[in-house]
């Protein structure tokens, strides 16, 4: 009867008018939630066969509701440099332990608001674990597009201290052409030019009270050059100089710290000699050209361990310490643990490099790599999802590669508490991807995506929702008294 049928089809009415209730309830109470995606509903009509041409059975409503996840809203800035916003397609992967296995559940958000649990594990508001490919022991990155396996949660506590040996050092000096020959500049040329090379004592042994003779020459020129050892130490090599002749100045590098292969001070550079505990570890002579006043690496001469290089050999200005002894670097004392490193001395690469002009001897500029050791200063988290440990040195060390997943079907995810999604069918397979990278959006540090919450728009359909439901309620009553009004033909 179609009385009965407009009864049922006035309670459809109510059924899904309170069922977009529901939805619009849930969107309001959501306006602050984090990247949250609003709940839509839409109605479909219910049609029924009629049993009679001119007769009518009303079907009713029938109501459906989804998440419209792949809506992207905006980024609203933070005051932490934890919290990341995904500019662009994108979910970050999460699990719901930082143990988890690549077999335990994995979920989807693009709720980003990070911040460490008290083990250092990086967790959202909701408590899930921020997944990503860790950077091994050589700085690379082992990805992967849909293995699990690679992932690991991004932890950013009890990341050690780092320190970083020296491995190259530049200089550059004017040596002053108006320098007299030193008094003993004869026979120390004497001796480095000697065929092998004698063993002076060098420069630094220079006795203030003996002056000016082989054994005691007194440097006219010291450059310090620092430099950091294997265990962050702080360490001095000083390059010693004396003129020996025209456009010729003999130099030696040399520590007090410096040991030999046997764990006794160093010897001299000269010859065989390495006994007489000079903490030499390379000596030689710098040639000018007259013309230039520049340093002629082709004409210079350097001495280490005993071999002496010329020429085409020590064409590039670059003096390598270390080889000296037995292949193990240059060795700091008797310091337990401190590894032997060799150093690259550069003479010409900073502009001007070494020079000799008619003015005061003057050091222009030393550099040198490696950092003394230091303790975690902060994180980054680049755009591209690299996570980024930088120390109080100023050494860096990248830790994590954040993973985005992205779908063919995002609005297929299936919703679960935690502002998450899991994988559906519906959905289709996830794809790992670098941020940035072959469609994935880029991170945004610092900024956490809004809701996608319109109010006015969630106001207004409380409205019509409501009076919708006020009308299926009138189907109701209306069609109550008019059958009602059927009972009553029988009186």
């Amino acid at each position: 009867m179609s009385l009965n049928a407009s009864m049922q089809a006035g309670v459809s009415g109510l059924a899904a008018n309170a069922t977009a209730l529901s939805a619009i309830s849930n969107n309001i109470a959501n306006v602050n939630t984090t990247a949250y995606k609003r709940v839509r509903t839409d109605f479909s009509a219910i049609v029924t066969s009629a049993t009679q041409q001119r007769s009518y059975n009303a079907g009713g409503v029938n109501a459906a509701t989804r998440h419209v996840i792949s809506n992207i809203s905006g980024l609203s800035r933070t005051n932490s440099d934890l919290d990341l916003g995904i500019d662009g397609q994108g979910f970050f992967v999460t699990t719901q332990s930082p143990t988890a296995t690549a077999n335990d559940l994995h979920l989807f958000t693009r709720d980003g608001s990070f911040t460490t649990d008290e083990n250092g594990f990086l967790k959202n508001a909701a408590g899930l674990y921020l997944q990503g490919w860790p950077v091994n022991e050589l700085g690379a990155v082992n990805t992967s597009s849909s293995d699990f396996n690679q992932l690991a949660p991004i932890k950013i506590s009890d990341i050690g201290g780092t320190a970083e040996a020296s491995s190259a050092a530049r200089l550059s000096a004017n040596l002053n052409a108006a320098q007299a020959v030193s008094t003993g500049g004869a026979a120390y040329a004497a001796a480095v030019t000697a065929t092998p090379p004698t063993a002076p004592l060098p420069m630094s042994k220079y006795n203030i009270n003996t002056p000016n003779t082989l054994a005691t020459t007194k440097p006219d020129v010291e450059i310090t050059i620092p430099v950091a050892d294997s265990l962050g130490g702080e360490r001095n090599l000083t390059m010693s100089l004396v003129k020996i002749g025209a456009n010729q100045w003999a130099y030696e590098i040399w520590s007090p710290d410096i040991v030999n292969g046997s764990g006794t001070p160093a010897g001299a550079a000269w010859g065989s000699d390495t006994t007489s505990g000079n903490g030499q570890v390379a000596s030689g002579i710098l040639m000018f050209d007259e013309n230039t006043a520049k340093l002629d690496p082709a004409n210079s001469t350097m001495i280490v361990g005993g071999t002496t290089y010329t020429g085409a050999t020590f064409g590039n200005a670059e003096l390598v310490i270390g080889a000296w002894d037995a292949g193990a670097g240059v060795r700091w004392g008797s310091d337990t643990g401190v590894a032997g490193q060799d150093i690259h001395i550069d003479f010409n690469s900073l502009g001007t490099g070494f020079t000799q002009y008619n003015a005061s001897s003057v050091t222009h500029k030393v550099t040198s790599n490696g950092t003394a050791f230091g303790i975690l200063d902060e994180i980054t988290i680049s755009e591209t999802g690299m996570v980024t440990a930088i120390f109080t040195n100023g050494s860096t060390r990248d830790i994590a590669q954040v993973a985005l997943a992205t779908f063919v079907n995002a609005d297929g995810l299936v919703p679960v508490s935690g502002n998450a999604y899991r994988v559906s069918t519906t959905s289709g397979p996830y794809v790992l991807k670098v941020p940035g990278d072959s469609g994935s959006g880029l991170l945004s540090v610092a900024t956490l995506e809004a809701s996608a919450v319109d109010l006015s728009q969630e106001f207004t359909g409380l409205i019509t929702t409501q009076r919708a439901y006020s009308a299926s309620s009138k189907i109701i009553t209306t069609a109550d008294e008019m059958l009602q009004e059927l009972l009553n033909i029988k009186r």
